[in-house]
Order: structure tokens, then C-alpha cells, then sequence
């Protein structure tokens, strides 16, 4: 019997589930290996009958809270896709803010008919198996762990630095350029993809665990930056371990 599958999106822009659907040839090996019962942006057939969840999106509501634990609940196994769901995301740069702020900065007078909590990601909320990073999630890393979770098997996902992949690449170190980069902190898995493509790590794909933060600050000792210049950086997809803290 296939396992059966439901996608969910919570606050994000959707784009890991377009991933998904972007897919073509390896979209239709993933539907004949599982049954794929719930998927708003593919499907209007609807399931609460459902194996794996993979989610979408960060938390930012009460009524997210509650509908993630009732996911949580139904769910053999949870995956969040994507920056959001993995770390924060950009979701959680209103948490610099109070909350009655940043609904007047987005609402304006019309603040009032809306609500919002500090968003954060779904494993703050929920206990989850497995994480398919970036923003938006690597396609390639998505189906590792898909073909992984059908096999029983857990995925073999990369916890060293971007860099190993930009050196791997060919890449002139982003610092030598005279610019910022996250990469030396960064879970790889993407192929070092921004560097290669001439621009810098954003570090969309989180931290590495145990991340080396000594030599971290003598690169950026080197080239005259400070580590408060470079936690700025973080802000933009990881401002949520950093509040947490």
C-alpha cells in the first residue's frame, strides 16, 4: 500500500510547494510511489487520512499553533520545506519589533482587524523528523529525502559549511572580493548556488550544528569586519535563533 502524503502551507510565499509541482519527470516518479491526498496548490481533493506532512510556511498565528499540532497529530511523519518552516525564515524579521508595530508598519489603520505572534519555525511548536532547507528548499535534497523516507532509510543530509561546496565549485572566495558571506557558518546542500551564480550565502539553509564561530571571526579579522556586521546578515533568514537566544 503507498504511503499517503499531504503538503500544508502556513505564513510564506508557497513557493517550496511550486518547487514541488516544478518538478516534471521526477514529479511523476513521486506520484507513483505514494498517494498524494492533500496538496492546495495541485489539488482540490482533500484528505485527513495521511502518512507524511510536509509543511510550508512559518508559524505566526495562535490558530497556526493549533492547526500544526492537529498535523502534527495525524502525521506519521513531519517534514517542513523551505527557510520558513526549517528556521523562521524572513517571517520572523518582524520579531525585532513589537507586535502591535509591525501590524500598523504592514496594516496601517486596519492593524486592528488583524492578529500575529512572533513567527517561528514549525519545529518550535512540534517535533519533526526531517528538514528540506534553502529558499526556496532544494529540489535535490527534497527528493533524497523522499526516496529516503520510502526506502525506511534516514536521508543523508550535508552538516559542514557552504564552503566545502564553493570550493568544490571552482568559486573565488566571496571575501576576497571585498564582500560579505555567510557561507562559512551555513549548512551546505544547495551546490553553493548564489556564490556560483555571482552573488553571496545568505545563509538561507540555517547554521551548521556546532558551527566554527573561532574560525568564523579570524576570517572576518582578516578582512576587517566585525561579527556584529555579520549577524545583521543572519537577520534576513535566521532572526529567529537569534531572538530565541
Amino acid at each position: 500500500m503507498k504511503p499517503k502524503v499531504a503538503f500544508f502551507d502556513f505564513t510564506g510565499c508557497e513557493g517550496c510547494q511550486l518547487e514541488a509541482i516544478n518538478f516534471e519527470q521526477e514529479l511523476l516518479d513521486i506520484i507513483s510511489a505514494v498517494d498524494i491526498v492533500n496538496f492546495r496548490e495541485a489539488m482540490t481533493e482533500r484528505s485527513d487520512d495521511y502518512d507524511i506532512a510536509f509543511i510550508d510556511g512559518a508559524i505566526s498565528t495562535e490558530r497556526d499553533i493549533a492547526r500544526i499540532k492537529e498535523i502534527r497529530g495525524r502525521a506519521k511523519i513531519l517534514v517542513p520545506i523551505g527557510a520558513c518552516a526549517c528556521i523562521g525564515g524572513i517571517n520572523c524579521l518582524k520579531n525585532f519589533y513589537s507586535m502591535d508595530e509591525a501590524l500598523k508598519i504592514v496594516y496601517g489603520d486596519d492593524a486592528k482587524y488583524y492578529d500575529t505572534i512572533p513567527a517561528r519555525p514549525i519545529d518550535a511548536v512540534v517535533p519533526v523528523e526531517h528538514y528540506v532547507r534553502g529558499c526556496p528548499m532544494t529540489q535535490s535534497e527534497f527528493l533524497k529525502v523522499v526516496k529516503a523516507l520510502l526506502q525506511g532509510k534516514r536521508p543523508d543530509i550535508p552538516n559542514y559549511p557552504v564552503c566545502v561546496e564553493c570550493k568544490m565549485a571552482g568559486n573565488v572566495c566571496v571575501f576576497e572580493k571585498g564582500e560579505t558571506c555567510l557561507g562559512p557558518v551555513t549548512r551546505a546542500g544547495c551546490g553553493a548556488l548564489c556564490v556560483s551564480n555571482g552573488r553571496i550565502c545568505w545563509g538561507c539553509r540555517g547554521l551548521v550544528d556546532n558551527p566554527n564561530a573561532d574560525s568564523e571571526k579570524e576570517i572576518l579579522k582578516k578582512h576587517g569586519l566585525s561579527v556584529e556586521q555579520v549577524l545583521s546578515r543572519f537577520r534576513m533568514f535566521d532572526g529567529y535563533s537569534e531572538v530565541a537566544k
